[in-house]
């Protein structure tokens, strides 16, 4: 997460990038007369990460499915988590055998989100759309905004050496508060991308149940929301969603889940990787994971371990959002 990131670290990157536009050094080719107008557009994705193979498909998907709908822009990663970012690093020296296993190469040169905005920089990217593949506005689309913000926000005494054209952030999956995007739309767009869930589940004879992440400090209603929707768009199964920080908690959840009357739950992660949430709290052998407890109440539980990246459809809409941010900019993205 971004607040793991020590000040030393974000201070001495940004008096690393101010000092390199100081000293007026061509960030944008070996001619020094290039400008920031002259300068290259780009895509960043910016995945918190993830350290299970279980999760990989998921982010590989987002990152292919973004690639082939922008073939002609140059499309980057960053994780924003600097432990999961250290795992693969240690994993380097094993790198071959986690390849064989499907892993990007990528996943094992990941930087922070300076560095790689650095890196774009240097090789000529000065007009930039971060988009984050979280799930809701909360704890990590802020912090990741901050940045945002910060780096556009700098300028130079002479305009040519200004190092971005533009830097914007597009919006989550579940959308984020504000007119120009309502929040509901969004959802709307979400839960049409579920339609195999609701399926299965009303094949198998089941609830449906979703694990979403949450936030304990940060209001998780929309969760609920979503909840509402599904039920909504989707009348003929029963669907809860509950989250593993905040509300609605797996406890507040139980009671509607013994009032529908039906003894089987398909269980399914309401996040972006069927990551270490989905293995530990939802199917974990402990006591106390979600599908634990389920069957400690009398579930009958089907669990699937698959994140919401790894649906086709769902990832697509990651597409249409950063659509949606360049063109609000007047960015191309041809």
């Amino acid at each position: 997460m971004f607040h793991q990131e020590t000040l030393t670290l974000l201070a001495a990157s940004l008096l690393a990038a101010l000092l390199l536009v100081a000293w007026g050094c061509p960030a944008w080719g070996s001619d020094s007369s290039t400008t920031a107008r002259g300068g290259r557009t780009a895509i960043l994705l910016a995945h918190f990460g993830t350290t299970v193979p279980s999760g990989v498909s998921a982010l590989a998907r987002i990152n292919r499915t973004v690639r082939a709908a922008y073939p002609g822009v140059e499309v980057r990663t960053t994780f924003t988590s600097n432990i999961i970012r250290g795992v693969w690093k240690k994993r380097r020296p094993e790198m071959q055998a986690w390849l064989d296993q499907g892993v990007p190469e990528e996943f094992f040169r990941q930087k922070n989100l300076i560095a790689t905005v650095g890196d774009l920089l240097e090789d000529g990217y000065s007009t930039i759309v971060v988009q984050p593949t979280h799930m809701f506005y909360m704890e990590q689309s802020h912090d990741l905004q901050q940045y945002v913000n910060a780096l556009g926000s700098i300028r130079t005494m002479k305009e040519r050496w200004r190092p971005f054209e533009q830097i914007v952030m597009g919006r989550p999956a579940l959308g984020m508060p504000g007119e120009r995007y309502p929040y509901p739309a969004d959802i709307e767009e979400v839960v049409a991308t579920l339609a195999a869930d609701v399926a299965q589940a009303r094949q198998s004879g089941a609830m449906l149940l979703y694990m979403g992440h949450g936030n304990a400090h940060w209001s998780s209603g929309v969760y609920a929301e979503t909840a509402a929707t599904i039920r909504r768009l989707y009348p003929e199964v029963a669907a809860f969603v509950g989250v593993v920080e905040g509300y609605p908690s797996l406890a507040e959840i139980l009671p509607q889940l013994h009032a529908d009357g039906r003894k089987k739950v398909l269980l399914k992660p309401f996040m972006i990787v069927a990551g270490d949430h989905a293995v530990n709290d939802m199917v974990g052998e402990g006591e106390d994971s979600w599908r634990s407890l389920l069957r400690a109440e009398g579930f009958a539980v089907e669990a699937v371990i698959s994140g919401l990246g790894d649906n086709d459809q769902f990832a697509e809409i990651f597409v249409r959002r950063i659509a949606d941010a360049a063109r609000d900019r007047g960015i191309s993205l041809k």
